[in-house]
C-alpha cells in the first residue's frame, strides 16, 4: 500500500491510497471516501458490530481490495497519520481515532477501569496486533514520546491517542494551586515504551479566544472562576 497526500495551499485535504492486487484495507469512516478508481466490485460495505457502531457513531464500514486507488478526505483541522503495528505490540488505542486498518490485522477490546472510563468517556480501548498499518485521524500530526521509567509523563487527557497496555495511568493535575485549578485533567503515565500524542484537540473555547474580543473580557474569563461560562 502506498499513501500520498494532496494539498490545497499549505493544508493537506486528501490522502490517496493505492492498493496492489493482493492488498485490502478496512475503512471505518466510509463517508470520507471522496473518490475511487477501480472495479466497483472491489468495494464491499458491511454492518459494523454493535460495539463499533456505539463507539464510532456509524453503522457501516468498507473493505476495499486492490488493485484500486481511492481518496480519503480529511476533515478541517485533522491530520492522517499511520502507525506500523507488529505482532508483539501492546498499544491501546482510542477507537474513535482509527480511520482504517490493513487486512490481516486483528484487534481485541480492553475494558478500562471505571475511573479511567469516566475520565475518557470511553469504556473500551482497542489493542491492534499486526503486522499491518493503522490510519489515525488526529488533531495535528501524531507525536511519539518515549517514556522514562524514573520520571512520569503528564499528558492532557484529550491529547493521548495510544499508550502501552502495561503502563500505569493515574488521573491528576499538577503545578501550583492556580495551575491545578484551571488546567484540564492529565494522565500521569509511569512505565516504559512509547505513547502517541496529538498536539491539540478540537476546542471551541480556543476558537473563540482566537477571534477578536476585548482585552477586559478575556482577562475576566481567565481570572474569575467559571468566567468562561458566565462571560460571553
Amino acid at each position: 500500500m502506498e499513501i500520498t497526500y494532496e494539498q490545497a495551499g499549505q493544508i493537506t485535504r486528501l490522502a490517496v491510497l493505492a492498493l496492489g492486487a493482493e492488498e485490502s484495507v478496512h475503512v471505518l469512516h466510509p463517508n470520507q471516501i471522496v473518490a475511487f478508481q477501480g472495479e466497483p466490485s472491489l468495494r464491499e460495505d458491511s454492518l459494523m458490530k454493535l460495539s463499533g457502531m456505539y463507539r464510532k457513531k456509524r453503522m457501516l464500514q468498507s473493505r476495499i481490495r486492490g488493485p484500486a486507488r481511492f481518496m480519503l478526505g480529511l476533515p478541517e483541522g485533522y491530520c492522517l497519520g499511520t502507525v506500523d503495528i507488529q505482532a508483539e505490540d501492546d498499544l491501546l488505542f482510542e477507537f474513535r481515532h482509527v480511520l482504517f486498518y490493513t487486512e490481516g490485522m486483528s484487534f481485541r477490546t480492553h475494558v478500562q477501569t471505571v475511573r479511567n472510563a469516566i475520565m475518557t468517556r470511553d469504556l473500551i480501548k482497542m489493542r491492534f496486533q499486526g503486522p499491518g498499518t493503522l490510519g489515525l485521524l488526529t488533531a495535528g500530526p501524531i507525536y511519539p514520546v518515549e517514556l522514562d521509567p524514573e520520571q512520569p509523563l503528564y499528558v492532557d487527557v484529550g491529547c493521548l491517542v495510544a499508550y502501552p497496555q502495561h503502563v500505569r495511568l493515574t488521573p491528576c493535575v499538577y503545578g501550583n494551586a492556580l495551575a491545578s485549578q484551571y488546567m484540564n485533567y492529565h494522565w500521569e503515565i509511569k512505565g516504559s515504551g512509547t505513547v502517541l500524542l496529538q498536539p491539540c484537540k478540537p476546542d471551541r473555547q480556543l476558537d473563540a479566544h482566537m477571534e477578536s474580543d476585548s482585552m477586559m473580557r478575556r482577562i475576566l474569563r481567565e481570572v474569575i472562576p467559571f468566567g468562561g461560562i458566565f462571560i460571553k
